[in-house]
């Protein structure tokens, strides 16, 4: 397709079909062949035993589908296990997968990875999670990258404990398949584990393993199948005749779970968005350099499509307002795009930029939201802070320090959408992954990057560039090549799929998605009240609760 014919279907239309595609590749993980292996072993594929977990028609939100889709020669879609969030008995639930058809659903470094986000969602939120275990153990080849480390696979363990010993969030594993070597210890770690006759297996090692080790010989089922553990060493709880069984017996048991009070927020009856979300198709330029209106964008996302603006005539580059989503009450924050005409005397404004003046009132606006218990959505269109004399004599650097300490110690929740730019400073300060927001999402039209890749190429070759106008010639060819080059390696990195494969987003949704993920989003973060800070906060511990 020509670079013409992509700018008359939509830059947004062709990068959503282009990542459906991507994202059905993904789903199917090892493929059918192995799929069809596992239904010969009396087994569930991982994404069936998925679905026959939740609740059916209710809202999930899958997390991390895309990371380490573009390594390891596409041989770890997923890589190798399924998380996210989504609803069990009426209660939301995060849920993590092992993907046997990958690679047995051994461990890879960006399964770690993945597993800890979830872990962290559950931390956070206070809610059950559920770990679906079937899975070889450490991919071997990659060890370096799995086993030690602050963030290797210990940390799994780190996080089963304090959920168990002080967070009191519920932790039900369902061993329905291998669960070898260390990675015992994750259900070993929760509060319950169930196993399925005759296809489960836990063990510190397998037979072969004890079979080099001690020189005894013992099949598998006797040295850790369901019977063993639930009859001779009761490290499990439950046993279960097969997977549909066992699925059915985890939502019974996440039903009788007590839910603890979490924010009482007044949700109120859902309204359609002003705007249909596929006019987002249409609203956004093909271009990303171009401007557009933000409060279209917002009609498409926002029930009724009303904002009750905050400081609606002051700092007009930034959108403040209080508004529903699927019902749930929600503090706004938005880069409005293009230019913004300024008071008399004043130079019009840029828009996707911070000055010091839209910097203190985003950053108020916080701080009311935090004390008023409101989550906050941040819509992400940020090119980065103002530069320049004037900027800086007008204080941003502090300005844009209050913003972001407001931000970073503001107690209630954080979702992101990014729509086109997270740049710079700018993106730090609306609520970059560093600041640990709640849930984070993109459009498959998000750049994530320190800046533009022609920028780039300027701040770089920018002097031979000026020495060549100056000179009245062609800038030499080897410079030319590195720009060149500099512009394609900025246009892979600032892809929403770069970012998403490497962990920076919990997922690409598409414009027809977004509203029913961001409401999800909202009631699974009402769960708890707070403080949402970190990857968790503790309560306060006391003698008796540390025993």
């Amino acid at each position: 397709m020509t670079a013409s014919a992509q700018s008359r279907e939509g830059r947004l239309r062709r990068l959503s079909e282009e990542y459906r595609g991507l994202a059905a590749r993904l789903r199917e993980g090892g493929g059918a062949a192995r799929v069809a292996k596992m239904h010969q072993q009396g087994k569930l594929s991982p994404r069936e035993r998925v679905e026959g977990l939740l609740d059916p028609g209710a809202p999930w939100l899958e997390l991390g589908l895309l990371v380490a889709y573009d390594q390891y020669e596409g041989q770890a879609p997923g890589a190798g296990v399924i998380t996210g969030v989504g609803v069990v008995m009426g209660r939301e639930v995060v849920v993590v997968a092992n993907d046997a058809t990958v690679k047995a659903g051994s461990w890879w470094p960006e399964t770690i990875r993945k597993m800890l986000r979830a872990q962290e969602v559950a931390m956070r939120q206070r809610v059950p999670i559920v770990y679906l275990v079937d899975s070889a153990g450490v991919n071997l080849p990659y060890q370096g990258g799995v086993f030690p480390g602050q963030y290797g696979a210990a940390r799994i363990f780190y996080y089963n404990s304090i959920m168990r010993r002080y967070l009191r969030v519920p932790q039900i594993s369902a061993v329905m398949g291998s669960c070898v070597a260390g990675g015992a210890y994750l259900p070993a770690l929760s509060d319950v584990i169930f196993m399925v006759e005759g296809t489960s297996f836990m063990g510190l090692g397998g037979p072969n393993l004890v079979k080099g080790a001690t020189g005894q010989t013992i099949d598998a089922e006797t040295l850790g199948g369901a019977r063993t553990h639930t009859e001779l060493s009761a490290v499990a709880h439950y046993r279960a005749a097969n997977d549909r069984e066992c699925l059915r017996r985890i939502r019974e048991y996440v039903g009788r779970l007590p839910r603890v009070e979490g924010v009482g927020h007044r949700v109120v009856p859902v309204r359609p968005p002003g705007r249909p979300p596929a006019d987002l198709y249409d609203i956004l330029p093909h271009d990303h350099r171009l401007s557009y209106d933000m409060r279209h964008v917002l009609a498409c996302l926002l029930d009724g499509g009303g904002l009750d603006e905050f400081q609606p005539d002051l700092a007009k580059e930034m959108m403040c307002g209080h508004a529903h989503i699927g019902g749930w009450p929600v503090a706004v924050i938005a880069n409005q795009r293009g230019v913004v005409k300024g008071r008399p005397g004043e130079r019009p404004r840029f828009g996707g930029i911070l000055y010091t003046e839209s910097a203190e009132k985003v950053a108020f606006f916080i701080e009311t939201a935090s004390r008023e218990r409101l989550p906050i959505l941040f819509v992400q269109d940020v090119s980065g802070f103002m530069v320049g004399p004037e900027a800086e004599h007008s204080g941003i650097i502090r300005a844009g320090a209050h913003l972001v300490e407001a931000m970073a110690t503001a107690v209630v929740p954080k979702i992101v959408l990014t729509v086109n730019h997270a740049s710079g400073a700018g993106y730090y300060a609306m609520a970059g992954q560093g600041f640990d927001p709640d849930f984070i999402l993109s459009w498959p039209t998000g750049r994530m990057g320190v800046m533009e890749g022609e920028s780039a190429a300027m701040a770089v070759h920018g002097p031979e560039i000026e020495r060549a106008q100056r000179e009245q010639r062609e800038v030499a060819p080897e410079v030319q090549r590195s720009m060149e080059s500099m512009r394609a390696d900025y246009e892979m990195q600032l892809d929403a799929r770069h970012a998403a494969a490497r962990g920076h987003v919990d997922a690409i949704v598409t414009p027809e998605e977004t509203r029913e993920h961001i409401a999800f989003a909202l009631r699974v973060c009402a769960n708890y009240p707070g403080p949402h800070l970190g990857p968790f906060v503790l309560p306060p511990i006391d003698a008796a609760s540390a025993r």
